[in-house]
């Protein structure tokens, strides 16, 4: 478990949102799992994201969550800070997924707006204070309007943030804009991340501080490098390298998180298992990931298209 303080030092950068991988009676592959977390941290992550979208996080059981977390802070050892998905659309859930996550060792908490009710924006501040109440553990707010239909503010989000409490936004909105107009809201130290690797150069360049990504599962160390680019000015360069991996993003966003699970078994990481109700891909998409990933020339893929 991290404090608040030293948040800019590792809040940024390409953090992975990592998929739950599942044997093949539909149980957690922890030995996989440990794989995925330790490819990160070799490639220099400075955290790593369990249990959240990428990681099928409505299919997991509470016993599940814990499990993951536990082997996520034991296999990293401080190397990476481990970010636990706590979110539910009931604030009571979420508060108990949020003190289970603090308990089982994580380092922060990423929290989504609640989805399906349709709170209105003083319901959803009431609701993540609610939160802020229950820990000791910072917290990051998870705006996806496309999943949760209400989307969180700019007001809000200013409002939230004057409680150091509130560290970071995932931003799923693809509003590239919106780091021009936090920024003048939120406190220096907020962190603004892009939720979607198709925006997180808009992003960064307009003042974000990172990427939440699917993408960096697969490349972490060209991911690396188009940051470590981008905080050096080489805006030519991030661009060519963002340019290598559209095809691959493009792939990976039409069907999370089977799509990246298929990417991720194509490298010999893990299998392409997924819980209903996500199924596997179907053979068509399947050759159109294998040729995405063989163009991607990163040092750590060496994979043959399989069309």
């Amino acid at each position: 478990m991290t404090s608040l303080a030293h948040l800019a030092g590792w809040l940024a950068g390409y953090i992975a949102d990592l998929p739950t991988p599942f044997d093949a009676d539909a149980e957690l592959d922890l030995s996989a799992f440990a794989m995925l977390c330790e490819r990160q941290i070799d490639a220099g992550a400075s955290a790593i994201i369990v249990g959240e979208t990428a990681g099928e996080a409505p299919t997991l059981t509470t016993a599940e969550r814990d499990c993951l977390i536990r082997c996520a802070v034991e296999i990293t050892q401080g190397r990476a800070r481990v970010i636990a998905g706590a979110g539910s659309n009931s604030t009571d859930r979420a508060i108990e997924l949020t003190m289970r996550a603090e308990r089982a060792g994580a380092d922060a908490v990423l929290s989504v707006v609640p989805y399906y009710n349709k709170p209105m924006q003083k319901g959803i501040a009431a609701h993540f204070r609610a939160i802020a109440a229950s820990t000791a553990l910072p917290i990051i707010l998870h705006d996806i309007p496309a999943r949760t239909v209400r989307p969180l503010a700019d007001e809000t989000i200013a409002a939230l943030a004057q409680s150091r409490q509130f560290v970071g936004l995932r931003d799923g909105t693809d509003d590239v804009s919106r780091p021009t107009r936090l920024s003048s809201l939120v406190p220096t130290g907020f962190r603004l991340l892009s939720g979607n690797d198709g925006t997180a150069l808009g992003i960064i360049s307009s003042g974000g501080h990172g990427c939440i990504s699917l993408v960096s599962n697969i490349a972490p160390d060209v991911c690396r490098t188009i940051f470590s680019d981008l905080m050096q000015g080489r805006l030519q360069s991030a661009r060519q390298l963002q340019g290598r991996l559209a095809r691959l993003e493009a792939c990976l966003s039409n069907d999370v998180p089977a799509a990246l699970k298929y990417a991720l078994s194509l490298l010999g990481l893990m299998h392409p298992n997924t819980r209903l109700p996500i199924v596997e891909l179907d053979e068509a998409n399947k050759a159109q990931m294998a040729r995405a990933l063989a163009v991607v020339t990163d040092e750590d893929l060496i994979v043959a298209a399989q069309a």
